[in-house]
């Protein structure tokens, strides 16, 4: 027995040799067929009525696509986008999940990379493909109306591929990270089940869009897993629209990132009702020990953090409500083991450093057409992740950085990110990003870019260096500090820190 089929055992997991990941969906139908499957400003949708949807587009892709073709959905997240997912792949397509605001360099490689032979669109974005050299379906136009809104599964095998999504892209272009049938029905046995406890009389709300692996399990794969109701929100997810929206749906689950978090708070949260919610999710980056702490105390909840990946499809390490540690990602998630190697190549003890690896059945087998970055990333069925943590006796993990975070600053070695953190926990810092960038001789100097809770000035910056000096060491603090109003994000509501470099660097 492998490692992988040990803690699918652990946790019960057992699917048949066939089998479709869009049983997801489908399996709602005998008891649940009236029960709200998707709650959305255009208006809410039944699971019969997005069966039937799913249906349609499945039965008029199979018109124009082969089993086993690729459709690029370049979606905003609309009830066309999970009926999509699901329809596509019971149809024996693969569904390509792309970010919306890739630019059209980008979008034309992804086209060119996937080999799609089918996009669908969302109306505000059908600009993008005039000169696509396939279908092109726009989402609002419904070409697909007239098709029959019952669909014959296609044979398809667990372990046969399901759907792709793409990685970031940080370190170069972006990676097809290829995930299987059993996959998306892993991470809901796993995660959804036994760290959210989810249940058909709850909504979720995510944030963070579909086409985000931590989005793809919040709005599509974990509620319909038990017949829950998704809260869709297309278009830019602003303070005053979230709010809105969690003001209209009462949703019981809020799933967001910390830079959403921080943007509410700085927004304001008085008199906001956030009675609903029994549960407050957050992955993706750090939680600030301040933020943790103003949330709880306004809302009576935690915030419960995580850490996931496009490669292991949602989060594998989690804090809960009853066992939560600040600052850390969490104990391994049930379904999952994760280890930590040391430089020498042995396995880390309690307190000390090593490289993540983590393995489980929804890990992904490898990336598309990179044989190399395969090799890298994926050995003997683990995720060799990249990043640095240390766990302490109890198994909480906690996050130090990427493995090539370590830079060299006035001849002493730092991790740009043990000052992010420090200063993030500052009660005037809303949100921080620290870098190492070059100076003219080609030394590497320390840079903050900070948005702050008042009116900044020199005494602030000041205060800021003078206060990671003493929380760390009299050389780890930015010798630069940038105030913004507001950080740049990436598509996925991250800190941008490409963004920030390049205009660093005059771009």
């Amino acid at each position: 027995m492998t490692e992988i089929e040990r803690l699918a055992g652990e946790i019960g997991f057992d699917l048949p040799a066939q089998y479709n990941a869009a049983r997801l969906l489908w399996d709602n139908l005998p008891e649940r067929r009236d029960n709200l499957a998707i709650l959305h400003e255009a208006g809410n949708m039944t699971y019969g009525a997005l069966t039937a949807e799913a249906a349609r587009i499945g039965t008029h892709l199979r018109g124009i696509c082969a089993p086993g073709d690729r459709v690029l959905l370049f979606m905003d997240d609309e009830p066309a986008y999970p009926a999509a997912i699901m329809g596509a792949m019971r149809a024996g397509l693969l569904p390509v999940l792309v970010n919306t605001l890739s630019p059209p360099d980008l979008l034309a490689f992804l086209l060119e990379d996937s080999g799609a032979r089918a996009v669908i669109a969302s109306e505000a974005h059908r600009g993008l493909f005039a000169e696509a050299p396939v279908p092109v379906l726009v989402a609002s136009e419904r070409p697909w109306a007239d098709a029959p809104e019952t669909l014959e599964e296609h044979p398809t095998k667990r372990s046969d591929m399901a759907f792709w999504m793409y990685s970031s892209g940080s370190t170069g272009r972006p990676k097809g990270v290829v995930h299987c049938h059993a996959d998306a029905a892993y991470t809901a046995m796993s995660y959804a089940r036994h760290i959210l406890g989810i249940a058909p009389g709850d909504i979720c709300f995510s944030i963070p869009k579909i086409f985000f692996a931590y989005g793809f399990g919040n709005s599509v794969t974990f509620p319909m897993s038990v017949g829950a109701a998704a809260v869709l929100l297309a278009g830019r997810p602003t303070p005053d629209r979230v709010l809105a929206h969690i003001a209209t749906y009462r949703p019981t689950i809020l799933f967001a990132l910390p830079t959403v978090y921080t943007a509410l708070e700085k927004h304001g949260l008085d008199g906001v009702d956030m009675d609903s919610v029994r549960l407050f999710v957050s992955a993706a980056e750090i939680l600030s020990n301040e933020l943790v702490e103003s949330w709880l105390s306004r809302f009576g909840k935690p915030i419960i953090e995580g850490l996931g990946s496009t490669e292991m499809l949602h989060i594998y390490l989690s804090n809960t409500q009853t066992a939560r540690r600040a600052g850390s990602a969490g104990r391994v998630v049930p379904g999952y083991a994760a280890r930590l190697i040391t430089k020498e190549g042995r396995e880390a003890g309690p307190d000390e450093e090593g490289m993540m690896q983590v393995t489980g059945l929804s890990a992904a087998k490898t990336y598309w057409n990179r044989p190399d970055k395969t090799a890298e990333t994926m050995q003997d069925g683990w995720i060799h992740t990249g990043d640095r943590f240390v766990r302490d006796a109890e198994g909480f993990y906690y996050f130090k950085g990427r493995a090539d975070d370590l830079v060299k600053v006035s001849g002493q070695w730092v991790y740009p990110l043990e000052i992010e953190l420090a200063l993030n926990d500052h009660p005037k810092v809303l949100e921080a990003c620290v870098q190492a960038v070059p100076l003219p001789d080609n030394r590497l100097t320390l840079k903050a870019w900070i948005s702050t809770r008042e009116t900044p000035d020199d005494a602030l910056t000041r205060e800021l260096q003078d206060y990671t000096k003493a929380r760390l060491l009299p050389h780890k603090y930015p010798r630069e500090i940038v105030y913004l109003d507001a950080l740049p994000k990436t598509g996925t509501d991250k800190i941008d820190r490409q963004r920030l470099r390049a205009q660093d660097n005059g771009g």
